[in-house]
């Protein structure tokens, strides 16, 4: 390999253009052993498979590399190791050099941009919000407000999204948004706002019309004449498309079988014997050729072997190796994130808030949820007595108050983060915003309709029933429904943070309560919990709240009647099977008034346990590996 070095041309501006190198890139997949359990002898041991092998290539400031190869020769792994991205469960070995210095994920986040095939949007934000929001987070600290919304303007405007720059995004089947066209230049345009220097895409024009492609490579092609690197995969661009491309690698069976200029593409397959028909689309010859027919494995296998080797002991000599020099500017090792933690967060709790205001149809269905149980429970426990069926159905009732928080609360959040986590680990993998920050704002966001819903359910049948009247007893009340609801909500929290899609997250969160929900002192008493069960007992907001609650609404209470009064003597004293009191009440349920002021504690460190827990999960899905 030749050693020389290629010093990049300065931009306009005084940075250094970037030069992106790699060598030997080699990338297997994980061993893995699937099947049953090791004792039923099913299991069955999968070896790694070798995706990339010994890949090289590097690029300049203005070039325009596109990717390509058949389906499985490993273009996407490819691009997903220079974009340090998606590498999970991969093993991977060889350098990528960023201006001649091996490359730090935070200083490629800061000069470089990436779009992926799926379009990752809030769909209820228009067009010109998610710019917005995008150019607070991803453009200088130092840019005035009026350079921003100048800079959005322009954007708007090259690419011809100024006429649907109030219309809203649009989420598939349920918000109807801008055309698919438009949400494709929406992502480009969302990452052209910072003008970075090293641009990548993952098949920019999967599933648009031939006319709509031709007008996205015509867009990567103006960028890089304009002193942007473009490294991008593509499948099946027409001749047209092709006629526009820079550099072209092509890829086979995770080797390099070509990589040069495109226009010398045709030359190089026709020296090797693979001569392209005239009038023919080259991209799809050179994708032919390299892919594997099936029946005819080893033909196509051994034609590859071959085509690989010629390239790499003739034209692959001709790849610079860009070293270390003094002449390179290179990114500084810094943060990632352009904004502060605080205008992180504000931007990202406005655009959770305005995610929730703009899907009143989610939230009207929960206040009519809300108002529709409220009244039922109003209707089966209204007007109860003081006496031994009035203690069992208020007790019901008020279990039925913890049980409608719980549940309602827990199917209200479980889908919040697993609905949005390709967006947000995209937007976090370009440095827009923190872990930490997304989690406390999506949360914040939340928390008054989690405060203000409790209340609302617990106004009509707390006093309907017959409850302990004293408007003090209500509002604890009121405050242990909502010590519920958040509860509730932080659990939701874990298990939409712990589970990869909805329907899983769905599937668990339910059994998980049942435990939960068993031991709050209704179902099963206090005091007659099995030993091995204690510790989960005390992972109950049931027990917590059913405890508090009925400790609020008994204490003091002295005019219980009694209508069926039996005694019994034993050693000469007489015990009185009849509740005369709140006292009693308390002592047959297992609760005790000591502990009020401690279940309130333990229920608030659930909330802060369970929230803990769930970012922590979060956490670990948005670390790079």
């Amino acid at each position: 390999m030749d050693d020389s070095i290629s010093v990049c041309i300065p931009l306009v501006n005084g940075i250094s253009g970037i030069c992106y190198s790699w060598r030997n890139l080699d990338v297997k997949t994980s061993s893995q052993n699937q099947g049953c359990c090791k004792w039923l002898g099913k299991r069955q041991f999968v070896p790694p498979k070798h995706i990339l092998k010994g890949v090289n290539g590097d690029v300049r400031r203005g070039d325009f590399l596109a990717i390509m190869g058949a389906s499985g020769a490993g273009k996407t792994t490819l691009l997903n190791v220079l974009t340090c991205r998606r590498l999970y469960n991969l093993q991977v070995r060889g350098e990528v050099y960023l201006n001649g210095i091996p490359v730090n994920p935070d200083s490629l986040t800061r000069v470089s941009a990436y779009i992926q095939q799926e379009d990752n949007f809030v769909g209820v934000l228009t067009v010109r919000e998610h710019l917005e929001f995008q150019a607070n987070l991803r453009m200088d600290k130092g840019t005035s407000r009026e350079r921003r919304l100048i800079r959005i303007n322009e954007v708007l405007k090259e690419f011809n999204l100024a006429k649907c720059a109030n219309s809203m995004i649009g989420i598939p089947g349920k918000i109807k948004g801008i055309s698919g066209g438009e949400k494709k230049r929406l992502a480009f345009a969302s990452e052209v706002l910072t003008n970075p220097q090293l641009f990548f895409c993952d098949e920019p024009t999967s599933g648009l019309d031939s006319y709509m492609a031709q007008n996205i490579v015509t867009m990567l092609t103006d960028m890089a004449k304009r002193g942007t690197t473009v490294i991008c995969t593509i499948h099946q661009p027409s001749s047209e498309v092709f006629a526009l491309f820079d550099k072209l690698l092509l890829i086979a069976e995770g080797r390099v079988a070509y990589m040069g200029p495109a226009k010398d593409t045709v030359n190089f397959f026709q020296s090797c014997g693979l001569i392209c028909p005239p009038n023919y689309n080259p991209a799809d010859f050179f994708v032919h050729s390299l892919a594997t027919i099936p029946g005819k494995e080893e033909e196509s296998h051994g034609k590859i072997t071959v085509l690989c080797d010629i390239f790499e002991t003739t034209i692959s000599k001709s790849l610079h190796h860009y070293t270390e020099d003094s002449d390179l500017l290179m990114p500084e090792k810094k943060s990632p994130y352009k904004a502060n933690w605080l205008q992180q967060f504000l931007a990202v709790l406005w655009r959770c808030s305005i995610t929730i205001l703009r899907a009143p149809q989610a939230l009207r269905v929960q206040v009519m949820q809300t108002i529709a149980i409220s009244c039922i429970v109003t209707a089966v426990f209204q007007g109860q007595e003081l006496n031994e069926q009035g203690i069992q159905n208020i007790n019901g009732a008020i279990f039925m108050f913890v049980i409608n928080q719980s549940f309602s609360n827990v199917f209200a959040v479980v889908n919040v983060f697993t609905e949005e986590i390709s967006v947000f680990l995209h937007e976090h993998d370009n440095g827009m915003y923190r872990t930490d920050v997304y989690f406390l704002a999506k949360t914040m966001s939340d928390l008054p309709r989690f405060i203000i819903l409790p209340v609302l359910f617990l106004m009509l049948p707390y006093f309907t029933i017959g409850l302990n009247p004293s408007i003090d007893r209500f509002i604890i009340a009121a405050g242990i429904c909502i010590l519920v609801a958040l509860c509730a909500t932080s659990y939701g929290y874990m298990v939409s943070c712990a589970s990869p899609n909805l329907a899983t997250a769905l599937a668990i969160s339910a059994p998980m309560m049942v435990p939960l929900m068993l031991f709050g002192g209704f179902f099963l008493n206090n005091n007659s919990v099995p030993f091995y069960f204690v510790w989960l007992k005390y992972l109950s907001w049931f027990m917590y709240a059913n405890e508090v609650l009925n400790i609020n609404q008994w204490t003091g209470i002295q005019n219980i009647t009694c209508r069926h009064h039996h005694s019994i003597s034993i050693a000469n004293a007489t015990i009185s099977n009849c509740t005369s009191d709140g006292e009693d009440v308390l002592e047959r349920l297992g609760f005790m008034q000591e502990n009020f002021f401690w279940n309130v504690c333990c229920m608030i460190g659930l909330i802060i346990g369970f929230r803990l827990v769930a970012f922590l999960l979060l956490l670990k899905r948005s670390q790079r590996k």
